[in-house]
């Protein structure tokens, strides 16, 4: 036995985990989990199906990760979970394998932190650098793009996009895609809406002065523009190319059928 596995760990003999990895206490290792390089589970984690895991990943009591999705149309078929460098799964948050719907895969990258209680559904597709606070919701199908965060007790419904560099207010509902560099928040009851530019999220990830005012200037042109969702790309191919123009317009291109998150007047976005 592996002096970094505890004794009293369930390991299948079939699961690869690197020797540099630490398993705790009571933890659960499926057959076809694959574990990378300085991997920490502390105690009491589960890990099965195909899932696999990258380097320098921790987990905190009670995660559970990899387990079938809780979708009524899965039906046993083979399905996977990849998961990249540097993620840190807090207490008793779950993520679930892909389902055929789905392309059968969930998906997070690097230097994500998942906070206590998060739940990440079936074929989700979540970036780098993203923060997901406690008890975060997330329905299957949601994609959120890097750097963004989402604050305490926000859900997210199936299908919905979260840009980069966006940050969603606590104790809110994402019922549409969220542009990248805004903030969204709940009003009148819970449901989002847009209430701003995440200027310090912008500062903090280097952005110049130049680039945040252009990000306010394109947002406010794309909610008080009254012309179709395809009239404004169209406009948009069109602006100087810079670092911001781009990252809005190639999340744009990418047709939705969810609508796009507003301000609640369209005339009075803060910035």
């Amino acid at each position: 036995m592996n002096n970094n596995f505890h004794p009293t760990a369930i390991i299948s003999e079939e699961a690869q985990i690197d020797k540099s990895s630490y398993i705790g206490p009571f933890c659960i290792i499926g057959p076809n989990v694959k574990i990378g390089k300085n991997c920490k589970l502390i105690n009491n984690i589960t890990i099965e199906g195909n899932t696999t895991v990258g380097n320098n990943c921790q987990f905190f009591p009670f995660s559970v990760i990899g387990m079938v999705p809780q979708d009524l149309k899965f039906k046993g078929e083979k399905s996977s979970l990849i998961i990249g460098d540097g993620n840190t799964f807090r207490e008793h948050s779950t993520v679930h394998l892909g389902t055929e719907g789905g392309g059968g895969v969930t998906r997070i990258g690097n230097n994500n932190l998942v906070m206590t209680g998060t739940h990440i559904a079936h074929d989700c597709k979540i970036g780098n650098n993203i923060v997901l606070s406690h008890h975060v919701a997330l329905a299957g199908h949601v994609q959120i793009d890097d750097n963004a965060i989402l604050s305490a007790m926000v859900g997210v419904v199936q299908f919905r996009r979260i840009g980069s560099y966006s940050m969603i207010g606590g104790l809110c509902a994402v019922d549409t895609d969220i542009l990248p560099f805004t903030i969204a928040s709940g009003t009148r009851g819970s449901r989002a809406f847009i209430s701003g530019i995440n200027i310090v999220g912008m500062k903090r990830n280097g952005f110049t002065k130049e680039e945040i005012n252009s990000a306010s200037e394109v947002v406010k042109k794309f909610f008080n523009d009254t012309g179709t969702l395809k009239n404004k790309i169209e406009k948009f191919k069109k602006n100087q190319v810079n670092i911001v123009n781009e990252i809005i317009k190639k999340f744009l291109i990418i047709e939705t059928k969810n609508g796009i998150c507003h301000p609640i007047s369209t005339l009075k976005i803060k910035n």
